[in-house]
Order: C-alpha cells, then sequence, then structure tokens
C-alpha cells in the first residue's frame, strides 16, 4: 500500500482545479527517490521545521527590539501565525494546505537578527547587498545540511521567494502566503503596539474600521473572510477594492505610528551600529567564524556574502554576545 499515491489521488479528486497538485510537482533540482508516505510538499514542510534556521526564529526580533514581556510576537511566531492564516484560506478554497504550510514556515528563514534593521545595516554596508526573502532561498538551497541545502521543491522555492509585497507567486498558495504575511504582520503587529502603549484603537480611522472591524481580532477576521469571498472558484487570489484600500490605509498608519515610532525605533542605531561592526570585523578575520561557515569561503563563495550568512544566522542574543566578546573588554582576574 503506497499512501503517498492514496493521498495524491485524494488531491486530484478533492482540490480546487487550480490548486498545485503534488502529483504535477515541477520537482527537485537534485533527484530523489519517492516517500511511499509523504506527498512532495509535506517532506519539504518536514525539512525546513527541523531545520537549524527555522529553530533560530523564536529568538529573532519581529518589530520590538528585546521586549520586556512574554507576550510579544518574534519571528516564529510571526511564522506560525502567516501559517495558521494561510491554511484557513487554502482550506477554503480547496488548495493545497501542505504546499501552503511549507511556503509560509520557510518564508522567513533569511531574517537577520533584529529584524529589518538587522536587514538594513546588512544590506548598506556588504557591497553585494543583502535582503532577506533572497537569503531565505539561499538558506534551504545552500546553507542548512552543511552546504548541500534542502533541495526543495521548485514550488515551494518560488513561494519564499516571492513573499514580499512585489513578488509574484506562480501558485495560487504561493498568492495565499504573500497576503497572509501582510495580513499576519499588521494584525500582530498591532496587537503588540496596543500592549506597548503606542497605539490605541483611538489611533484608527473611523473610515479603516468601518470597513475592517473595531479590533484586532475584527480586522483578521474581515480580511481572511474578504479573500475567501473574493478568490472562490478563481484562478487568482484577490480582495475587494474597499478592503484592500482599507488594509492599505491600515499598513500605512502601522509604519507611520508604530514601525517609525521612537519607542520602537530607538534601540535600532545601535542594533545597526553593532551588526555593521561584527561584518567589518568578520570580513577582516573569517577565522572567527564557524567552520562550515570558513568551509563555503573554501568551495569559491565570495568572503562578503560568508559573512552575511553566518552575521543573519544569528538570533539576536547570539549577535549580542558575539560583539561582547570581540569589542567589549573584561577585566583582569588575578586570583
Amino acid at each position: 500500500m503506497n499512501i503517498r499515491e492514496q493521498i495524491e489521488e485524494k488531491e486530484y479528486r478533492d482540490l480546487n482545479p487550480h490548486a498545485a497538485h503534488s502529483r504535477a510537482s515541477r520537482g527537485r533540482d537534485r533527484k530523489e527517490a519517492e516517500c511511499d508516505i509523504r506527498t512532495i510538499y509535506q517532506r519539504d514542510r518536514d525539512r525546513i521545521l527541523h531545520s537549524k534556521a527555522f529553530r533560530r526564529l523564536k529568538d529573532k526580533t519581529q518589530v520590538f527590539l528585546a521586549p520586556q514581556g512574554d507576550h510579544y510576537r518574534t519571528r516564529l511566531t510571526h511564522t506560525l501565525e502567516v501559517s495558521q492564516t494561510a491554511r484557513t484560506i487554502a482550506k477554503a478554497l480547496a488548495l493545497n494546505e501542505d504546499l501552503i504550510e511549507a511556503i509560509a514556515l520557510g518564508h522567513d528563514l533569511g531574517h537577520t537578527p533584529f529584524g529589518h534593521a538587522g536587514e538594513e545595516a546588512l544590506n548598506k554596508t556588504c557591497p553585494l547587498g543583502f535582503a532577506h526573502y533572497k537569503q531565505s532561498i539561499r538558506v534551504v538551497e545552500l546553507l542548512e545540511k552543511n552546504g548541500k541545502g534542502l533541495n526543495l521543491s521548485g514550488e515551494v522555492r518560488d513561494g519564499i521567494l516571492n513573499h514580499r509585497t512585489a513578488g509574484t507567486p506562480s501558485t495560487l498558495e504561493g498568492q495565499v502566503v504573500r497576503l497572509c504575511d501582510k495580513i499576519a504582520y499588521i494584525h500582530h503587529d498591532m496587537d503588540d503596539a496596543q500592549r506597548a502603549g503606542i497605539i490605541s484603537e483611538d489611533h484608527i480611522p473611523i473610515t479603516i474600521r468601518v470597513v475592517l472591524g473595531a479590533s484586532t481580532r475584527e480586522r483578521l477576521n474581515s480580511l481572511i473572510h474578504d479573500i475567501i469571498i473574493n478568490s472562490y472558484d478563481k484562478d487568482c487570489i484577490t480582495m475587494s477594492e474597499e478592503v484592500e484600500e482599507a488594509m492599505r490605509a491600515l499598513r500605512e498608519l502601522m509604519f507611520t505610528d508604530v514601525y517609525r515610532s521612537p519607542i520602537a525605533k530607538k534601540e535600532e542605531t545601535k542594533a545597526k551600529r553593532m551588526l555593521t561592526e561584527l561584518y567589518h570585523y568578520y570580513v577582516q578575520n573569517p577565522a572567527g567564524m564557524s567552520q562550515e561557515y570558513r568551509k563555503l569561503i573554501q568551495c569559491g563563495e565570495p568572503l562578503e556574502r560568508v559573512v552575511c550568512d553566518y552575521i543573519s544566522g544569528m538570533s539576536d542574543q547570539y549577535s549580542i554576545d558575539k560583539f561582547q566578546d570581540i569589542f567589549v573588554p573584561t577585566g583582569w582576574n588575578l586570583e
């Protein structure tokens, strides 16, 4: 009995005709024997879930650097919320939940410590540039498994690469994750900002609240329902013009009042300076990096790119520890 083949057959019977069917995947760059239990997308999901890069997300900043409290989101909790929201939509639209989950779990694997502040620091400092969505692909294609990568399917890599606002995913599943990434961070970042006292419901214009709702919970519900209603039985994932415009206005409000607020930004200058100093140090002292990264240089990878690989893979606290070890003097112990 081949369980995978039964699952693939069930997909053809039950899924949306426009969904990505496992049996029709474009496959992997390196050929592998099929699993008799799991489909290609299920295996991709499992590989991402068990990767080192995924585990490190739990100690990486989402918006608030080093927040005092256990309830603020991290990059990992953001990833899980994107996954859950996207799977809700996938089930309603009869799309491939396994593909959606794999893309969602992998979309931020390449994020730096200290969120977009860290990304901006490396992009400004490294002559080769740095973008987290490109780094996520580099993680799954090269950096994981000691330079072998995870050998993911083309559909999963396409969804990861194109999850940004300007991206154009080739599958409906990728389109769902792209939208849910924005929905998730708008929703949970506002929730965190309200908890931190940066913003309140009174800051949100009545025009937005009339369309989307009077609480973060109501707004999340409205956005999900709108996508499902407007995408049902269609060959693209879309929203109504009214709700999409309200979401854009809410996103702009978040940038103005939260992401660029003095409270959220006050430690970012320090974080950027710290990662910039670490970058310059490791370019001059590549022997200070782990062996797996030194091996990449020996195999012909550009030094500057590998230094970005090393730093972007750090958790917030690990980068702080490294900075202290390298740049902060310790006292003499004369006993």
